[in-house]
């Protein structure tokens, strides 16, 4: 009796856990799929990239991760790894919004890729 309560135990533990196991997973997943993009593909050097953070979302994709340069800390790069990896839009950093920064033109970004 003993062993079966410990069983539906363990059982009840993984359900309940699962679901936490699942979005950690995935964005740790997506995040290191954008970063060897980054580093293999597109040729930049680890002390450029500041951060590279997946994401989970309300909107779809639910997962999305997001970049921020070493000599551009005041965007935020967003990126979708999901069949194809693309960069998908840019937006302020809490950091620029700090510096007083509200928008910023595509022209002037440093990092910008357009969707092709």
């Amino acid at each position: 009796m003993r062993k079966l309560q410990i069983a539906l135990m363990i059982c009840a533990l993984a359900l309940v856990l699962s679901p936490f196991v699942y979005v950690q997973a995935n964005k740790f997943i997506y995040a290191s799929k954008v970063r060897h993009f980054l580093l293999d593909e597109q040729g930049y050097k680890p002390e450029e990239i500041k951060s590279v953070t997946g994401v989970w979302g309300i909107k779809l994709p639910p997962f999305f991760v997001v970049v921020v340069f070493a000599d551009e800390p005041e965007v935020e790069y967003i990126y979708f790894a999901h069949n194809k990896l693309m960069q998908f839009e840019h937006r302020i950093s809490d950091e620029g919004k700090k510096r007083g920064i509200t928008e910023i033109s595509p022209s002037k970004l440093k990092h910008y890729v357009p969707i092709e």
